[in-house]
């Protein structure tokens, strides 16, 4: 394998807030980077909600606390949406305010399902990412995270997840910080993958794993080759 991969900064204070992290990949997700030694911030519309969420996912070493989302937004340095696309503008726009300045990580899948299955869903912007951005005019939106399996980040019996994480975003600093901080937890590699105008298809390559997970009964990632 051919590495050019840029040296990466160095994120392990990072504070990560969680919004929806009462949902299994938003609360995976805490779980992970708590355990690789972040603090991490879980929150929901109430405070009582944040915290009932945040002790679910407490354990030996992790620090992980719960609030409302608009003190985890304002306390956090970065910020993961992993709340559900009905709700993914209206909880954006509440918060306009206290993530003004801040990275925000959007790894939303605009999705449906039928009789056959997983299908994504048209958004007018483009994506959920470029949603994020069109509400949050003062934030730096990166997207990223669409395609970690939320079992494997739940199960504390997997050591190691093994998959590349997507990272797109039109500000190149923002995006190493958020690829830094996927291969926070290991077996993740986190791999620049454009502008945020080609958020959509990621989000919609979301389909196509599940998919393929309900196929081979896997609970499937992806690898990028020869870099």
């Amino acid at each position: 394998m051919t590495s050019t991969q840029p040296a990466l900064p160095d994120v392990p204070a990072l504070t990560v807030g969680i919004l929806g992290g009462s949902g299994p990949q938003g609360g995976g997700l805490g779980l992970r980077l708590a355990a690789a030694g972040h603090l991490v911030l879980i929150g929901s519309r109430s405070t009582e909600r944040g915290q009932e969420a945040a002790a679910k996912l407490a354990g030996p070493g992790r620090r992980i606390e719960g609030a409302d989302n608009e003190t985890v937004a304002t306390r956090a340095d970065v910020i993961i949406i992993a709340v559900p696309w009905e709700g993914h503008r209206e909880t954006l726009e509440s918060l306009r305010e206290p993530l003004a300045g801040k990275i925000v990580i959007d790894c939303v899948n605009p999705m449906g399902f039928d009789k056959g299955g997983a299908f994504a869903l048209s958004v007018p912007e483009g994506s959920a990412a470029q949603q994020a951005a069109a509400v949050l005019p003062d934030s730096t939106v990166v997207a990223a995270f669409h395609h970690v399996s939320a079992v494997l980040l739940a199960d504390e019996s997997v050591d190691t997840i093994d998959t590349d994480v997507l990272v797109l975003g039109d500000d190149r600093t923002a995006t190493d910080l958020v690829a830094a901080l996927a291969e926070r937890i290991p077996g993740m590699r986190g791999v620049y993958a454009g502008k945020l105008r080609n958020a959509g298809q990621v989000e919609a390559l979301t389909a196509n794993l599940i998919s393929i997970n309900r196929r081979y009964k896997a609970h499937a990632g992806l690898r990028v080759t020869d870099i």
